[in-house]
């Protein structure tokens, strides 16, 4: 009969070393999932508050002319911080192509040193 002993430790660092880049991505997608809904929320409350300026405007204008004028500027300034969201964006996403792109080429390196 044979006399083998469990190692419960071996079994979790095994584990732990095999799921470890699995976990690492899951973070890191997290993170971004995270930002990505901040960035939105954001988005949200600029056209919140656009919608919201354009019912006072329409409640405090005296004259269609002066109703039109304020519209005029209040989607000049929604255009302004649209731009800037824009640019945000593009930030946040090729933020994020960068780190899984580092990730992506972690993994390739770690597991070809593993099979040489």
């Amino acid at each position: 009969m044979s006399d083998r002993t469990f190692d419960p430790n071996a079994w979790l660092d095994a584990y732990r070393e095999t799921f470890a880049p699995v976990y690492k991505a899951q973070q890191e997608g997290f993170k971004t999932i995270e930002r990505f809904a901040r960035f939105q929320y954001s988005v949200v409350g600029d056209y919140l508050e656009s919608g919201l300026a354009h019912a006072q405007a329409a409640f405090a204008a005296k004259n269609p002319a002066e109703l039109l004028t304020k519209q005029a500027e209040i989607g000049t300034k929604l255009g302004e911080k649209i731009s800037g969201r824009i640019q945000e964006f593009v930030a946040l996403a090729s933020d994020a192509h960068g780190t899984f792109t580092q990730y992506a080429s972690d993994s390739v390196t770690k597991a070809a040193k593993k099979a040489a």
